[in-house]
């Protein structure tokens, strides 16, 4: 016999814990229209991270089981914001290094040759 304590759940908690999450997915969606730059993908994973820990913690019952299994998916999920935020940092700022045109590297390239 198991000597494990179980937790029963509400229902109406997984309804809230849903609601919730299409309430989140509506603002994505209503964000994505509006033309922010490049905030917009920063403020979609900021929600994106939100609906994730939502899941974790009520879906996947994290909230309720050892307290070191949410301190260790917290820090993963805090370095990986850090290193999605210093990737986006960098990936915002190209176009001010480097000046470069869309052109082709060799413009005498068989491929560019007019084949008629």
């Amino acid at each position: 016999m198991s000597t494990e304590k179980t937790h029963i759940i509400p229902i109406r908690k997984y309804i809230f814990v849903a609601a919730g999450l299409l309430l989140l997915t509506f603002i994505t969606v209503t964000v994505s229209f509006i033309n922010l730059g490049p905030y917009n993908v920063t403020i979609a994973l900021f929600i994106a991270s939100i609906k994730a820990i939502l899941v974790a913690f009520f879906f996947m019952h994290l909230f309720w089981d050892k307290k070191i299994y949410l301190v260790i998916f917290s820090i993963a999920l805090l370095f990986l914001t850090i290193f999605l935020t210093f990737t986006l940092f960098d990936t915002t700022t190209r176009g001010a290094i480097y000046q470069q045109v869309g052109k082709p590297i060799k413009s005498e390239a068989p491929i560019y040759q007019n084949t008629k």
